[in-house]
């Protein structure tokens, strides 16, 4: 008797078995579709069996088994079971979430070929001859590319380059390498906004290589047409976000994260998994080298290459320009400002203007101002749906809050006393943008922001204004921050960024560190020299200090040294479950009921007290959580798999859910 064994898109930690007379061993990692409830659903089969525990008569035929594209090979399968043991994560949902949504629906794109005909290729012959002349490598990049091309098997290198520094033409002279010996190579990016400028110097650098990109911003079509390419090993260049850590690649033989340290790596929902770190995973599994690339690496990977677990390439000067931007501090304890902005500042983007050169003035806050209130009754706009303000947006005439998408009118008195005297308290980019025009009507100000810039189209006619130099002052959030190369941006000023200092959460020192010193290397990337202004009211904070010094080393090394006495990661590891529910007696009840479960095995482990969470209510659920912490990583894993069993076996009130996060980054 043929029995499948099928990995279901359910919130169940098992597989499911199903009769299926035609199944042979070559279907495992096909396709299938099976009944289900009352509908048909669509699976990936992860194992054959000649014998089920469910009786057979409860055991159904499945409906159809999929052969219209080649199974998916063992290694993806591996990599989805690794994912589901170390994120606690039922597998149907992780091989789901690792397909594009038109092949976990059971179809496929249209393509050139007959269906019947998708197969996969043998390695193709790259053609380099009609490449285009290579820049000049400097002694530290050829040193950098020479320790990747003489590494063989499984290695983790740490790439730390300050900005400008040549990082991409280190990866491309390593891709080089890997093409020329009929290789695949994976290359990944934090944000979606990148990948069509990587995309193409990459097309410029290999005309000839079939590149596929893989985010999540691609229609469904698109996407599956990317994974088919891989899967067949037609593509020899795959470009992506997060997700296209799961492209399945059978002739990989290098994979690149290019800014390893951002969060944008971390899944924040469903499978709540580092693309960072699985690929580090898949590099193991693969046998095969992996470059993490950064200015600022993460602490963790930072203190994994300076113990020698990870191989450290350091490309200390910057590539083209000559020399770094100068950093300078404005302490603006004493100062009147103007809208925010200092003398100094105001200044130098006057200077940059007479001079014909372009100045970013850096804010990470959108919409026009964070809160609108009424002085007088002290009313102000709060979310209905979340413990959060509603952000005024007066470009629209909206309140809109940031976390759950609610929107209001703007009102035209105050709903609780009737005061018409409303006013915007603090600024965001529309409010700085309306001071920059009023205060330098002879300048094309230009505002790069999610609300600006919200589809890829607009994205890039904003980018292209820029670099036909067509705008004098940008004002911008972190999109801006990293990957860009505008060669008259001479001028970068900070604000606002002294909150992040004092932040409950550990890591927000390390991001704000992070953000500066990747928003200050966009100046002076060419061979005009760059300024950073950074406007704070704790000018001798360390971290600024650093960040004069361009010495993130400095930084890190303090740090690391704080963490290593509170005991935070990476000299200990964390997993965080979280509970949502109608009430927050409900959410810290289950957490309650959890953290009883668990004493009994919590082997090295610590179990922290259930708390309401940082922003305790989103979209009408209390949000509760509980930490957990072990000094041992395999401890922690073990304590898990058991913990989750009995989590899974709990009771729980209507409404109420509940997850893990495993390595959490926001607390």
């Amino acid at each position: 008797m043929n029995i499948v064994r099928v990995a279901l898109d359910l919130p169940l930690p098992r597989l499911f078995d199903y009769l299926a007379p035609d199944a042979v061993e070559s279907d495992v990692g096909r396709r299938v579709t099976v009944p289900f409830g009352k509908g048909l659903r669509t699976g990936v089969i992860v194992d054959l069996a000649t014998a089920s525990e469910q009786p057979d008569a409860k055991l159904k035929e499945v409906a159809a088994i999929l052969r219209d594209m080649p199974a998916l090979p063992a290694e993806w399968l591996a990599l989805c079971d690794f994912c589901a043991r170390y994120y606690q994560t039922p597998l149907g949902e992780v091989t789901s979430f690792a397909l594009p949504p038109m092949l976990r629906r059971g179809k496929l794109p249209r393509i050139k070929k007959p269906a019947a005909k998708i197969a996969v290729s043998p390695a193709p012959t790259f053609n380099a001859v009609h490449q285009p002349p290579l820049p000049r490598l400097m002694p530290a990049q050829q040193a950098a590319v020479s320790a990747i091309f003489d590494t063989a098997g499984f290695h983790v290198m740490l790439l730390h380059g300050v900005t400008g520094s040549g990082k991409t033409e280190v990866y491309l002279r390593a891709i080089d390498a890997v093409l020329a010996r009929g290789g695949q190579a994976l290359m990944l990016v934090p944000e979606i906004a990148l990948t069509p400028q990587l995309e193409g110097r990459v097309a410029a650098r290999f005309p000839a290589a079939h590149i596929v990109c893989a985010n999540s911003g691609m229609a469904d079509a698109a996407r599956a047409r990317g994974f088919l390419e891989a899967h067949a090993g037609r593509a020899e260049i795959v470009l992506g976000t997060r997700l296209a850590v799961f492209m399945p690649m059978p002739r990989l033989q290098l994979i690149i994260v290019d800014e390893e340290h951002d969060a944008s790596f971390k899944q924040q929902e469903g499978l709540r998994y580092s693309a960072r770190d699985v690929a580090i995973w898949r590099a193991h599994q693969s046998n095969i080298p992996i470059v993490l690339g950064s200015a600022t690496p993460s602490l963790e990977t930072f203190h994994h290459a300076s113990t020698g677990r990870y191989t450290m390439l350091e490309l200390p000067e910057r590539a083209v320009a000559e020399a770094m931007p100068a950093v300078r501090i404005i302490d603006t304890r004493r100062e009147k400002l103007q809208e925010g902005l200092s003398a100094a500042l105001l200044a130098g983007l006057q200077s940059r203007l007479d001079r014909g050169e372009q100045s970013l003035v850096f804010l990470n806050r959108r919409g026009y101002a964070p809160v609108l209130a009424c002085p007088p009754c002290g009313w102000i706009s709060r979310c209905r749906r979340c413990a959060a303000n509603l952000v005024l947006h007066l470009a629209d005439k909206r309140l809109r809050c940031h976390h759950c998408g609610f929107e209001a009118r703007v009102p035209r008195a105050c709903p609780d006393c009737g005061n018409v005297d409303l006013l915007p308290f603090g600024r965001g980019t529309q409010r700085l943008e309306a001071m920059l025009v009023e205060r330098f009507p002879q300048a094309h100000v230009l505002r790069i922001d999610r609300d600006s810039a919200s589809t890829p189209k607009k994205w890039q006619a904003l980018l292209a204004t820029i670099h036909a130099g067509e705008a004098d002052i940008l004002v911008g959030t972190q999109m801006l921050a990293k990957g860009h190369d505008f060669p008259l941006l001479t001028l970068v000023g900070a604000v606002g960024a002294d909150a992040a200092l004092f932040a409950a959460d550990f890591r927000a020192p390390e991001r704000l560190f992070a953000q500066l010193m990747q928003v200050g290397g966009r100046s002076g990337r060419a061979d005009l020299p760059g300024e950073v202004l950074i406007q704070t009211e704790y000018p001798d904070h360390p971290l600024y200090q650093a960040l004069i010094d361009h010495d993130y080393v400095r930084f890190a090394q303090s740090q690391l040294g704080e963490r290593r006495i509170a005991g935070f990661p990476p000299f200990s590891f964390q997993a965080m479950l979280r509970a949502e529910a109608r009430s927050m007696e409900q959410a810290l009840a289950f957490l309650a009921t959890a953290r009883k479960a668990a004493e009994a095995i919590a082997d090295g482990v610590t179990l922290y007290d259930p708390v309401p969470m940082r922003l305790q209510r989103l979209m009408t659920l209390e949000r509760g959580q509980l930490l957990v912490e072990s000094l041992s990583r395999p401890a922690l894993q073990s304590f898990l798999t058991a913990w989750m069993e009995q989590l899974y076996a709990l009771k729980m009130p209507g409404g109420l859910r509940w997850h893990l996060d495993v390595d959490p980054l926001e607390f």
